[in-house]
């Protein structure tokens, strides 16, 4: 399948209702055509191999749609660190952001030290790929070692009071992700969450959402096994 072929297809596919229900969940649709997510990833399916030059043709348009595929499609092998940063900086929803990290760029040789780089940037959504990036190599990169994530535990309790939506439930993805991953990581996810609580009415929720979960029974009993 090529750009335009792709783009055909989106259009036959999009709905106005969907669209509409899209900010409901505080998603942009300027852009968007209304397609659901679950017709993407069978698009993606069926393109079936990872092609990087189709990935920037698709990005490169600027719907809303063909960017989540191109996240999809992208060949994480021939992503470059300006890609990323081309991209991150483009980032105008919630999804996107968390599609593009989740799909491709935690599969990156960068990713780890974009984690770092990008939590501490201002701009929204950037700050959220950061803390993105730290929750999805918690879940997908099953053979990373504990002290790759013990350094994001000073940087989670630094930014935990930002007030801002979809940066202060980042920050708590990150934290309970990391902290489901074992016993260990689970005990100093719980130490960072109550010190945050010290800190003040700051990070209040993030600290408090995330000890519900990470000392709850569920995972407890799971940690154990």
């Amino acid at each position: 399948m090529n750009t335009p072929e792709i783009i055909a297809e989106l259009r036959s596919l999009a709905s106005q209702t969907h669209r509409e229900g899209m900010a409901h969940f505080g998603i942009q649709n300027e852009r968007a055509l209304g397609v659901s997510m679950g017709s993407l990833r069978q698009i993606g399916r069926r393109i079936g191999m990872k092609d990087h030059a189709l990935a920037q043709e698709l990005w490169d348009t600027g719907i809303h749609e063909t960017r989540i595929l191109a996240t999809i499609v992208d060949d994480p092998g021939s992503v470059t660190e300006e890609q990323m940063e081309q991209w991150v900086a483009e980032f105008d929803s919630w999804d996107l952001c968390d599609q593009c990290c989740g799909n491709l760029f935690d599969k990156t040789p960068y990713a780890w030290d974009k984690a770092v780089e990008w939590s501490a940037r201002e701009r929204e959504y950037e700050k959220r790929a950061g803390f993105a990036l730290m929750a999805y190599l918690a879940v997908h990169n099953k053979k990373a070692l504990d002290e790759q994530f013990l350094p994001y535990f000073a940087i989670i309790k630094r930014e935990a009071g930002d007030r801002r939506n979809f940066v202060k439930k980042a920050v708590n993805w990150a934290l309970r992700e990391i902290g489901k991953r074992n016993a260990p990581l689970n005990q100093a996810a719980i130490e960072t969450a109550r010190a945050i609580l010290a800190q003040g009415n700051q990070g209040k929720w993030v600290a408090s959402d995330a000890l519900r979960e990470l000392t709850g029974e569920q995972v407890q009993a799971r940690l154990k096994r």
